[in-house]
């Protein structure tokens, strides 16, 4: 062989395809999906979506052969433990989230998407499906920034894609300008890094920051300063919150799911890989940095949440994105807990993550429920929800205590009491004690809103009919209920029992565990 060919051969790559199966069954399904647009009659546009969820339930399937986990692929040929993709047990849960998430907003979707663009809508979510499934499995900050806007792209189009509606519209720009402004901070932050390291994979970056000469430790620190910002941004950390409320209430109701539960999990993936993978050795910036987000974080969502007037328009949606705001703060704790301890205290977040996305995705199934008689969605559109779709009532009170941490929602009891133990464990006496009274801020307005569901409904209490105006609060005909939603919200409130029966389990299932 001559030396051209055995340098040829050296740059070969063994490409392990049951590893990357996730993200490429999603991607390929969504060029399917476009295509077969093309051919579809506009009376049975339906069929895009079962085949979007036909494949978003194929690839969680493809997760099965990888629940053993540390399977790598494009790899250096000068070193093969330096890798671009790793699937390790990190990345199964995490594209198991998003995976799931992307499943149940697909199912919201069905009875959505008659009034959306079929193919483009479809198209556009399994491919940020693919760009967050993608994100996990990321080792090298180049391929992290690629999955992040592959998953974030798509998804200003999905918020806009009601045409003619100026909210929708609004909320998309308002979106769009921001991130890309985020991103381009946290560009100018990888570049940096680069700088330093002269490279882009994670571990090996770790390794070179341990060692950095002292005329680059400005350089270097301003470069992991400005890499976080980026991914605050997509956390909806705050001062970087600001597009969420207005982009919740603009988007679709599915959509606004969607980005609730997966733009979330990528944000907390990708922050997780930069601060413990790859800037170790900065945890004195970042860890401070963070902790701090994370009292903000939590205070104004739960502040700006308890202050929502419950007859103003788009309110239970609002209250939700207000909410998810400090949801976004709690997850922040088990990262900054890591910086003063030990890298396990990211399974906290791991857990959190799980037990939020099936709560949160339940309750913005069942306020898609509501949004078809009452599309203002007030909070006081829910009052007296009981009499008219009973189950729907007792599932969004069981998700609504979930997501306050009260029984019977087990669930989100433990996780909160594992996020509080992270940061006690990493000696943040002042960051729980903050987190508690926060947690007694959110009790206020989740309790208030569940009241409100088995309350009589507006007019019954006086002895008259309700009324029956889809403009008057409270106000809703009974109807059946689409199969879809129905779907949705048996999968998320069987799930949100039976893990409040063994709360354990999450923990353990994030960290592994659960399989040793």
């Amino acid at each position: 062989m001559t030396v051209a060919a055995e340098s040829a051969a050296s740059l070969v790559q063994s490409v392990d395809w049951a590893a990357i199966a996730p993200p490429t069954i999603t991607a390929a399904v969504g060029l399917l999906v476009l295509v077969a647009d093309l051919f579809v009659r506009e009376n049975r546009k339906q069929l895009l979506g079962w085949i979007s969820i036909a494949g978003l339930a194929l690839a969680l399937l493809a997760l099965l052969p990888l629940r053993e986990g540390d399977r790598s692929t494009f790899c250096l040929t000068s070193d093969a433990a330096v890798c671009s993709y790793t699937a390790d047990y990190f990345t199964l849960v995490i594209q198991l989230l998003v995976l799931g998430g992307a499943l149940l907003t697909a199912l919201l979707s069905l009875t959505e998407t008659k009034k959306l663009p079929a193919g483009e809508f479809w198209f556009l979510l399994l491919s940020s499906a693919a760009g967050a499934a993608l994100l996990p499995a990321s080792r090298d900050l180049a391929t992290l920034v690629v999955a992040l806007e592959v998953a974030s792209l798509p998804a200003f189009a999905l918020v806009g894609l009601k045409r003619g509606d100026r909210l929708s519209s609004e909320a998309a720009l308002k979106f769009f300008l921001s991130s890309v402004t985020a991103t381009a901070v946290m560009l100018l932050g990888v570049s940096f890094v680069y700088a330093t390291t002269g490279t882009l994979h994670l571990t090996e970056i770790a390794t070179r920051l341990d060692d950095v000469p002292a005329q680059l430790d400005t350089l270097a620190k301003a470069g992991v300063a400005l890499t976080l910002v980026g991914f605050a941004f997509k956390t909806a950390a705050v001062p970087f919150h600001f597009w969420v409320p207005d982009t919740y209430v603009g988007a679709p109701l599915p959509v606004a799911a969607y980005l609730s539960v997966v733009g979330k999990a990528v944000g907390f993936t990708g922050l997780i890989l930069v601060t413990v993978v790859a800037f170790p050795s900065y945890a004195d910036v970042w860890g401070p940095a963070i902790a701090v987000l994370a009292a903000l974080t939590m205070t104004v969502g739960n502040v700006a949440a308890l202050r929502q007037s419950a007859t103003r328009a788009y309110s239970a949606v609002r209250l939700l994105a207000w909410s998810s705001v400090a949801q976004a703060g709690y997850l922040l704790v088990p990262i900054a807990a890591a910086a003063y301890s030990s890298d396990d205290q990211i399974g906290s977040t791991v857990a959190y993550a799980l037990m939020y996305a099936v709560v949160n995705l339940g309750a913005f199934a069942v306020a898609a429920l509501v949004a078809r008689t009452n599309p203002l969605n007030r909070i006081a559109d829910y009052r007296g929800l009981y009499a008219t779709h009973p189950l729907a009532a007792l599932a969004l009170g069981f998700f609504l205590l979930c997501l306050a941490g009260l029984p019977p929602g087990i669930i989100g009891l433990f996780a909160k009491v594992t996020v509080f133990s992270a940061a006690v464990d990493a000696g943040l006496g002042w960051l729980a004690v903050i987190m508690a009274v926060n947690v007694v801020i959110a009790l206020y307005y989740y309790l208030q809103w569940t009241t409100a569901l088995f309350r009589a409904p507006a007019g019954a209490e006086d002895g008259d009919a309700p009324d029956s105006r889809t403009d008057a609060p409270g106000a809703r005909i009974k109807h059946a209920v689409p199969m879809p939603v129905t779907v949705a919200i048996t999968l998320t409130a069987v799930a949100g029992i039976a893990l409040s029966g063994a709360p354990q389990l999450v923990l353990r299932f994030a960290t592994g565990d659960l399989f040793q």
